[in-house]
């Protein structure tokens, strides 16, 4: 990393069996072209993220479709899997587009066995199922494919629990991408500090900031940019079903204007410096402007810290 740069953590989110097939190539090519490695988090397990759509009845997530476009921005096919029929496995459909991406020298990561499940159901899936048949079975498909162990995960939705972070501690990650927040940092549970370091989302997501307070395609990138400056932690979440589809060319442009202002990605596992002391901190369920429902928050000693 040059003493000159911004650095900004890339990490891209693959939920869906469409943003593998389709999203996953577009942006190795593009990311590839700006000589830009990032760290993508695969979900392997059943698509069934169509089970999603009687969310709708929920205005918050009924407004977010329609701010977002949702039909366009996650496509018909996203919205319908899993809801007339059993979801593919996708780690069994797209193992060589994973394998591609490991091959381009980007870090693999863990996501979800099945995305749709977790988000619905963390909050009452037991340690058993948490491990066994969410994380591990997940966990193994993925090393299975890539040929090498992965060494970090990032819960669907932001959605984590003490529990999960307990039972990943038995999974040998060395760190995790679990909640929102402002610095690294090793979680507390019940006093104790676990082992796993987080490094917390802290910008904001397309689908989080699009259709509100004037923010459109045309001023999102300007938008977006004002946000990363070099006193901070920046990391970035994209979502190869947005910016590796539809939102293409949206994307091509950022990049193109963040490094003309010396902004530099990278992923997440070289922002941290082997022998720094990172603090301790919480991991509380908050809520946060444009998603629905909880996601997980960093909270310090000295008080809730994410960003609101």
């Amino acid at each position: 990393m040059g003493a000159e740069e911004t650095t900004v953590g890339l990490r891209i989110d693959v939920d869906t069996m469409r943003g593998t097939r389709r999203g996953v190539p577009a942006l190795l090519r593009l990311l590839e072209r700006h000589k830009i490695k990032a760290t993508f988090f695969f979900s392997v397990g059943p698509d069934n993220m169509g089970r999603h759509l009687w969310r709708l009845l929920r205005p918050v997530f009924f407004m977010k479709m329609l701010r977002s476009n949702g039909v366009s921005l996650y496509g018909l096919d996203i919205l319908l899997r899993g809801t007339l029929w059993p979801g593919a496995v996708i780690g069994r459909h797209c193992a060589d587009i994973i394998r591609d991406a490991a091959a381009a020298g980007h870090e693999i990561g863990l996501h979800a066995w099945d995305h749709h499940a977790w988000q619905m159901n963390v909050e009452s899936m037991s340690a058993k199922k948490t491990v066994v048949h969410e994380l591990k079975r997940a966990k193994d498909m993925l090393e299975q494919i890539i040929g090498e162990p992965v060494s970090s995960s990032a819960v669907p939705g932001w959605r984590c629990t003490d529990s999960v972070l307990l039972e990943k501690e038995k999974l040998q990650f060395f760190y995790n991408s679990d909640c929102r927040g402002e610095s690294v940092f090793y979680p507390v549970v019940d006093g104790v500090q676990l082992e796993q370091l987080q490094i917390p989302v802290t910008l904001p997501t397309y689908d989080e900031v699009i259709g509100c307070n004037g923010i459109s395609d045309a001023n999102y990138n300007e938008h977006l940019l004002s946000q990363i400056t070099s006193d901070r932690l920046n990391v970035l979440t994209i979502h190869a079903e947005a910016e590796g589809i539809c939102c293409s060319d949206l994307f091509q442009d950022f990049l193109a204007r963040a490094e003309s202002q010396g902004v530099r990605f990278y992923p997440l596992s070289t922002l941290l410096a082997e022998g720094t002391s990172y603090p301790d901190s919480y991991v509380v369920q908050d809520k946060i402007k444009g998603r629905e429902g909880w996601v997980s928050c960093q909270k310090s000693r000295k008080g809730q810290i994410c960003d609101k």
